[in-house]
């Protein structure tokens, strides 16, 4: 039993990993990072590497979670990626970020989040980052 959460480094990212963070520790379960490429890890700034990544590893390890970072890079979307680890790791909850995005950007681009949302087994937490001042 795990919690997984779909992550990527801008706010959104952050604060669904933030609550992450909070659902594991009260329910000590682990928690599952994904951060995934569809194949262009190296200029693709979603992909979290080096350094960053540390950095995640370091503040889950601080916070006392145990956790796992996966880093798929096999040609998949995020959503299908985070879907594959929910089922692979018996998910009770999903957290995501959620963005603001038109209805045209939705119909062109897709929405990993809606995705998630129609397919997974599993309960759902989505979040939206803290209003930017």
């Amino acid at each position: 039993m795990s919690i997984i959460v779909g992550y990527v480094p801008s706010s959104e990212g952050v604060a669904a990993l933030e609550t992450a963070i909070t659902e594991a520790r009260k329910s000590q379960k682990l928690l599952v990072v994904v951060n995934s490429s569809r194949g262009d890890a190296l200029v693709d700034r979603r992909y979290v590497q080096g350094d960053d990544i540390a950095a995640v590893a370091d503040r889950l390890k601080a916070e006392g979670v145990e956790h796992l970072i996966l880093q798929p890079v096999r040609g998949n979307g995020a959503a299908s990626e985070v879907l594959q680890a929910a089922d692979e790791h018996q998910a009770d909850l999903i957290v995501i970020g959620l963005r603001k995005r038109t209805p045209v950007g939705k119909l062109i681009m897709g929405s990993t989040a809606q995705q998630i949302l129609l397919e997974a087994d599993c309960p759902i937490l989505a979040v939206k980052a803290a209003p930017r001042n």
